[in-house]
């Protein structure tokens, strides 16, 4: 073992999941160092010792990496929230590729997966309509710092380049009063750039606010959400179809991004006025109403009371849509259809194992997942192949660039 704060050279040789580069210490040992790109020799300080691995951070880089830009940000190394700024876009996006090509093979087995070219985002910037913020002894809105050894902490910013414009024109003037009891602040927008703020506290005293700025405002504590002013829920806009999305609900954060993907599952999946689909972690509604006037019946399960209620009102032109209330691991014991596809969009989690177990049992023809974790997937995927399914092909969709996170859609046919 290694000194705790030593200091020492090393060659870094690829880019892994979370965001960091990899090296290997003298006795073989993995390092994963934040902020370091392939390539690279680098002089790093030790900050976490493992038996099997070490994580260090960049004290001085000795050549840099010929891929290397500055970054766009000036909280960018010291901030949680970005990983990639200082990569060229492109550059990105065949990291990204090879990342998760790299989860399929070691985590679920797959000697040769089928991943496309990964879709990247039209604008790199200020794409996500919704962000969430922390906030610091003294009431300032900030992000988890990256860590690097220490335990994380809110670190005020003055700038971020992720939000779309609406919101960026926004955050900067909400002040709060230090030790307040809010302990999150988000921002979502909707169309014709309509704001709603939500504070998160576990309080059910409401906060104390002075905005006049003509936008709504909710109070989510435990299960409860209290509109403060304007209105409960947003509208969003994907492909020209509008989605009610209340405070509490889930939505894509990538509007231009959350048409792609549904444009990609609209050219891909055999669908006809005969077809039965099951929308598990349907949310309000995304995927089941596109896919709701082309199929003979939808099923949409979903746990969340909010995302539900959504649901019920995004759908309500149609009657060959039912939805069943609940969690996924439940509801799927209790379905005896006859299903064509399944299309899952779980949390980062992924499946629970009941879930496949519940899946493989129902026998669908085709399954679609949607994932926002490589390392879930290929665990996941492993066992549906296991299961008598074939892998067709794996479509990565940047949704959130600057960031390690990996959107993606697999096909898998019986």
């Amino acid at each position: 073992m290694t000194d705790q704060n030593e200091i020492f050279d090393l060659q870094l040789d690829k880019l892994t999941y979370g965001g960091e580069a990899m090296g290997r210490l003298e006795d073989g040992r993995a390092i994963f160092v934040p902020f370091g790109l392939p390539g690279e020799k680098v002089r790093v300080r030790l900050t976490q010792e493992k038996k099997n691995f070490a994580r260090g951070e960049i004290v001085e880089i000795i050549e840099a990496s010929l891929d290397r830009i500055e970054a766009k940000c000036k909280h960018f190394g010291e901030c949680g929230g970005c990983h990639y700024q200082n990569i060229p876009y492109e550059k990105q996006l065949i990291a990204k590729r090879e990342i998760l090509i790299d989860q399929l093979k070691r985590i679920g087995r797959i000697e040769n997966p089928p991943v496309q070219d990964m879709i990247g985002c039209p604008d790199p910037w200020n794409y996500r309509n919704h962000i969430q913020f922390s906030l610091d002894r003294d009431g300032k809105l900030g992000y988890v710092g990256a860590g690097l050894g220490l335990a994380p902490s809110v670190m005020p910013i003055g700038e971020c380049h992720l939000p779309e414009p609406s919101i960026n024109d926004f955050w900067g003037h909400l002040q709060f009063e230090p030790e307040t009891n809010v302990e999150r602040v988000s921002l979502r927008a909707g169309v014709d750039d309509d704001l709603m703020l939500m504070l998160e506290s576990k309080d059910h005293e409401t906060p104390e606010l002075e905005i006049e700025a003509g936008i709504s405002i909710t109070h989510i504590y435990e299960e409860n959400t209290v509109v403060i002013a304007g209105s409960d829920h947003i509208v969003m806009n994907v492909l020209g179809r509008d989605f009610k999305v209340s405070a509490a609900s889930f939505f894509q954060v990538n509007t231009v991004m959350a048409g792609k993907m549904v444009e990609h599952l609209l050219a891909q999946l055999p669908i006809t006025q005969s077809t039965t689909l099951l929308d598990l972690y349907c949310g309000v509604g995304l995927f089941s109403a596109f896919f709701a006037p082309k199929c003979g019946r939808v099923i949409g399960v979903e746990s969340s009371e909010s995302s539900s209620e959504d649901f019920t009102v995004n759908l309500d032109e149609f009657d060959n849509v039912e939805l069943y209330e609940g969690n996924v691991e439940d509801a799927i014991l209790h379905l005896d259809a006859k299903l064509d596809i399944i299309l899952v969009d779980p949390p980062r989690a992924g499946l629970d194992k009941s879930v496949v177990d519940g899946i493989l049992k129902l026998n669908p023809g085709l399954i679609a997942y949607v994932s926002c974790d490589p390392s879930t997937l290929a665990r996941d995927a492993s066992r549906l192949i296991a299961g008598g399914y074939d892998l067709k092909e794996v479509m990565p969709f940047d949704l959130f660039p600057q960031t390690y996170h990996i959107e993606s859609i697999s096909l898998f046919e019986r």
